[in-house]
């Protein structure tokens, strides 16, 4: 038997009306604050991610899922990994920051190699938010502000800690990087295996080991907000004062630094102490080079005159699906809904007026999901009602016709009536349950 490949799940109908629910409140959340919906391919070039989030980070060394197509020569493609590189190529091959400070949000699938886990899989689905054209600290605060009224219209903002780092400008980071890279070099047979890898890949991947004994040794290592110059300190400063006067409590986590390259200055996560060790459910920061980056391969668009290719500021966030939605069921489930509202059972000698019935009522009543079986006996036909997990079954057979009438059988309480053919297109006969 074929199976579905591990790591690429499987949502289910039960499963699929959790999913819609919640992109549903998150989808409202982000239309309050202007937000556009935009979608991305799933597939890019594999140069993009490589250049975008960087060489040397776990995505692009071993997580990618990438192939060759069949051009001549071949193209190297790839199956997004994240989504802020392709948000970013759209945002510049279709000049949507000509003139404008474009907000957007995308949500769907991404994929990496990884080993599959709880919440975790190698398809597994994000939402992410992108705001262009603002290096105002503001715009980092907004972006926060939006995630904790998604958490409270979701019932989780008890259950949710923001944490805060700033990674500076390139030149501070490189700086603290070099300082890093000396420290823990004397200490390198100290180290996990992952961090001896690191120390000359990515060496502030080190800070957020979760190795007891990797973390011990940081304790006296270089601070990052030792390196830090005025202008990153002072947007930092802002970023924590306008947190304060929305009222939204945080902590400064000085280990926080993302795993992608393109990140700078305010850097985020909303984590939570009820997956375990999978903490973080959303994460993200300010990116003001990407957009330059992705413009020029070599920084520059007139190499005679040596013109620095101009970027844009841009600040986002992502946070994955499955775990929220796994967050949701431990703390704040969300009550179980069914697929039908009503029932149409219809004789099978008049089955035809039970289709016309049904379609009319779909047309008076689109608040009403009705749904109906095939022309089965009625006894085969109350069964299926039975699992619908309808509030309400209607009944047509000769005597109805005959009648104009219809017969409501209540599905919770067993009770049944005869009423007038058009009852249910007055609202107040049914409220949906």
């Amino acid at each position: 038997m074929i199976k579905a490949i591990k790591g690429f799940n499987d949502i289910l109908p039960e499963q699929a009306a959790k999913w819609l629910q919640l992109e549903a409140v998150l989808a409202n959340v982000l239309a309050r604050y202007g937000y556009e919906n935009i979608r991305l391919p799933i597939v890019e070039q594999t140069d993009l991610f490589a250049r975008a989030i960087g060489g040397a980070t776990d995505i692009v060394e071993k997580e990618m899922y990438s192939f060759a197509d069949k051009s001549e020569p071949p193209t190297p493609l790839t199956l997004r990994p994240e989504g802020t590189a392709g948000a970013v190529r759209a945002v510049i091959e279709h000049n949507l920051l000509r003139g404008d400070t474009p907000k957007l949000w995308y949500i769907g699938p991404m994929f990496r190699y990884e080993r599959p886990q709880k919440g975790r899989y190698r398809q597994f689905h994000q939402i992410g938010v992108e705001s262009f054209g603002s290096a105002l600290p503001d715009a980092d605060a907004e972006l926060i502000a939006m995630t904790q009224l998604m958490w409270q219209e979701l019932g989780l903002k008890d259950e949710m800690r923001l944490q805060l780092n700033s990674l500076g400008e390139i030149d501070e980071r490189h700086a603290y990087r070099d300082a890093l890279v000396a420290y823990l070099t004397d200490k390198q047979d100290q180290l996990d295996d992952d961090s001896k890898r690191r120390l000359t890949t990515n060496p502030l991947r080190i800070l957020d080991s979760k190795e007891a004994s990797t973390q011990a040794l940081l304790t006296d290592a270089p601070k990052l907000a030792d390196f830090l110059g005025a202008e990153s300190k002072a947007h930092f400063e802002q970023v924590q004062a306008y947190l304060t006067t929305l009222g939204i409590d945080y902590e400064i986590n000085p280990h926080l630094v993302r795993g992608l390259d393109y990140y700078n200055k305010t850097v985020f996560e909303w984590v939570t102490d009820k997956l375990g060790s999978q903490a973080t459910v959303c994460a993200g920061g300010r990116y003001d080079g990407l957009v330059g980056q992705l413009k020029s391969i070599d920084a520059h668009d007139d190499k005679d005159n040596k013109k620095p290719v101009k970027s844009e500021p841009a600040v986002g966030f992502a946070m994955g699906l499955e775990r929220l939605l796994l967050l949701i069921d431990a703390v704040n489930p969300m009550p179980p809904t069914s697929a039908c509202d009503v029932f149409v059972v219809a004789h099978p000698e008049v089955y035809s007026s039970g289709l016309s019935y049904a379609q009319d009522l779909r047309h008076s009543r689109p608040d009403l999901r009705v749904k109906m079986a095939s022309a089965t006996s009625m006894k085969a036909q109350m069964k299926k009602a039975d699992k619908s997990g309808a509030a309400l079954t209607v009944i047509i057979a000769q005597q109805e016709l005959d009648d104009n009438t219809i017969s409501i059988k209540n599905m919770q309480t067993g009770d049944q009536q005869s009423v007038a053919q058009d009852w249910l297109a007055t609202a107040e006969n049914f409220t949906r349950l």
